[in-house]
């Protein structure tokens, strides 16, 4: 394997050159890996989160400079959530070139939503200590554009979506319960059900729990709202 190759490779999926190389190289250090000679990134993780929460905000504004607070929130909350930051990281091939120690390798470390979302945030401070906040802002508009523009209108997440449309009918919260697991530990199914006061119910199998919740949330969610 050819690091040097593939760090260019990426950096030209990423649509940025690095003049400081050694930043891309942390962003992409996971800490199970790291050491006194090769720093990990949490720190660029840190900043990252806040680099990417103003561009974004300044995204929905920007996308729709007629809309409330109470709409712009969840739109802001959808787009830089941790599933959606590890979907953009999928979409570039992150993954492939992150840096692990041998147990996360072994675990599958590569395709975890945290990892992925993690070092996502990470590469975007990196961009921004290398180039500043135009350079950072211009790839956050890049990377999650037609997500930008296809966003919800109600962007609420479905197990919340589903617990107010309870509410709104005296219900008491949906209940959530795990159905069964299936595969390796290190890429598990999990299958849950959701589950209303009246006996509705609704199941989805996703990777994570979170996941097959919100699956099976929007599931049952779009049942009952379905015209009788």
């Amino acid at each position: 394997m050819n690091r040097k190759a593939d760090l260019a490779a990426f950096e030209d999926r990423l649509g940025h050159r690095f003049a400081e190389p050694a930043l891309l190289a942390r962003a992409l250090t996971h800490a199970s890996v790291s050491g006194p000679e090769r720093q990990d990134n949490q720190r660029l993780e840190f900043l990252g989160d806040r680099v990417l929460g103003l561009a974004m905000a300044e995204a929905v504004l920007e996308a729709d400079p007629a809309a409330a607070e109470g709409l712009l929130a969840p739109r802001f909350n959808a787009l830089v959530r941790k599933e959606t930051c590890a979907a953009v990281a999928r979409e570039i091939g992150l993954g492939e070139v992150l840096r692990l120690g041998r147990s996360e390798m072994l675990t599958g470390g590569r395709r975890k939503e945290a990892l992925l979302g993690d070092a996502m945030e990470a590469v975007i401070a990196a961009v921004y200590r290398d180039a500043g906040y135009p350079a950072a802002r211009a790839l956050v508009l890049r990377l999650w554009g037609p997500r930008i523009e296809s966003v919800e209108a109600d962007a609420r997440d479905a197990k919340t979506a589903l617990q107010e449309w309870a509410q709104a009918r005296g219900q008491t919260p949906p209940v959530y319960a795990e159905i069964g697991r299936a595969g390796p530990d290190h890429a598990p199914r999990f299958t849950i059900e959701a589950r209303l006061a009246g006996g509705e119910a609704a199941r989805a199998e996703a990777g994570s729990k979170r996941q097959a919740e919100q699956a099976a949330a929007a599931a049952l969610l779009a049942r009952m709202e379905a015209p009788s």
